[in-house]
């Protein structure tokens, strides 16, 4: 099952993807794709409802595929290649960091380079969206409490992230760093998290194509691994590292002026794109 949210800004209506691509309203069963509509037996409410029943929303914007995200939990350096382009070691552990939900924005929304920016980077993620909440997650049960998975695009600006003293936050959550979507793909329409393809393209260069087969740490042990530091709730999104092809790591480094076109996707979870823009 695909879910969506389709509106402006503030307004977005939650949403089903039928089989022939268009939008239907949920409107009457739910009040947006968010929280404890994300918990298993209301998706599951979900899955029974024949989508032709449904009104078809006009085609617009879409918005995130999660309303009201609680943490935007981040994993750092999470493919071995892309530690090394890096100039760093593979960690040990997960390297954690948190996103400012502010920065969260639609699928194909501009992207804005912050003022004073001069290394304003991409990196496209899989994205890990919480539906059953729990703390102390035991590895062998943490698939369980995914509803299931999206395209993220971790905008980061690299001088403020490595250069301007203090944590990797100040890097990492501008407004617009955060697009997710377009769809949540629910889990059971993914067979293996670990055996996805995923890229990126800036102005129809491919500079990331990679899979998450690539993983230092999968999904499984992520999800568990957060919990022992936080309780995880209903609707909060684990973005999963990138794979090589960051502008950071070509010689000599790229990075986003401003009026470039960026398109990302991950094999089965859609795509995104979006226009560069200065703020």
């Amino acid at each position: 099952m695909k879910l969506l949210r389709v509106g402006a800004p503030g307004q977005e209506k939650p949403a089903l993807l039928d089989a022939d691509g268009k939008a239907r309203d949920l409107s009457s069963v739910v009040d947006d794709i968010a929280g404890a509509a994300l918990l298993p037996e209301a998706l599951a409410r979900i899955v029974a409802i024949d989508p032709s029943t449904l009104p078809e929303l006009e085609a617009g914007r879409i918005g995130p595929c999660v309303g009201g995200v609680g943490k935007f939990i981040c994993i750092g350096l999470n493919y071995s290649d892309h530690a090394a382009e890096s100039g760093l070691d593979v960690p040990k552990e997960p390297v954690i960091f948190m996103k400012a939900t502010s920065a969260i924005c639609g699928p194909n929304d501009t992207v804005l380079i912050p003022r004073k920016s001069v290394k304003t980077d991409w990196e496209v993620e899989l994205g890990v969206v919480i539906g059953k909440g729990g703390v102390y997650i035991d590895e062998t049960d943490a698939l369980e409490h995914v509803a299931g998975y999206c395209v993220i695009n971790d905008v980061s600006e690299r001088e403020f992230q490595i250069e301007r003293s203090g944590t990797w936050d100040k890097g990492k959550g501008c407004d617009t760093f955060g697009p997710i979507g377009p769809w949540l793909v629910t889990r059971d329409e993914v067979a293996d998290p670990q055996n996805l393809k995923l890229w990126l393209e800036v102005d129809g260069h491919r500079y990331q194509d990679g899979s998450t087969s690539t993983m230092v740490f999968d999904v499984q042990h992520l999800v568990s691994y957060v919990s022992q530091f936080m309780s995880l709730q209903p609707g909060d999104v684990i973005s999963t590292g990138t794979p090589p092809g960051v502008g950071m790591g070509q010689k000599p480094p790229v990075y986003l002026k401003g009026g470039e076109i960026i398109e990302l996707g991950i094999e089965g979870l859609g795509q995104q794109r979006q226009t560069v823009a200065k703020a």
